[in-house]
């Protein structure tokens, strides 16, 4: 069964930066585009940026030059760096394998939440 197993998060101050990993198994990881997604309270799960085997990255607008995925395929790993936080950031942060335009491909992992505060 593929498994996604999300790390990273936790409070931090507006302005602050936090490092997300995903490790992912079950999955031929190196051939795989790999995306970071988020879900807020009372709002649907969103992309926020996603990475193919190429390299080639796509991010959502609102995190533009500010987040950074990249990923590991020795580790079988994807990280996401977010850098200037703000309390809209705050929600639970999710990984999956994606395919098309970045729809989710698999089961999803229990997420990693991400608090910031004002």
């Amino acid at each position: 069964q593929v498994q996604f197993v999300e790390s990273g998060g936790g409070l931090v101050q507006s302005g602050g930066s936090l490092r997300l990993s995903c490790a992912a198994s079950r999955i031929p990881f190196s051939l795989a585009t790999m995306a970071w997604y988020r879900q807020a309270p009372g709002k649907q799960r969103e992309l926020v940026a996603g990475i193919t085997s190429a390299g080639r990255k796509n991010y959502a607008d609102f995190v533009k030059g500010r987040f950074t995925i990249s990923r590991d395929n020795t580790k079988n790993t994807v990280y996401l760096q977010m850098d200037s936080l703000q309390p809209e950031d705050t929600a639970v942060y999710y990984c999956n394998r994606a395919a098309g335009r970045f729809n989710p491909v698999d089961s999803w992992g229990q997420g990693t939440q991400v608090t910031v505060s004002s």
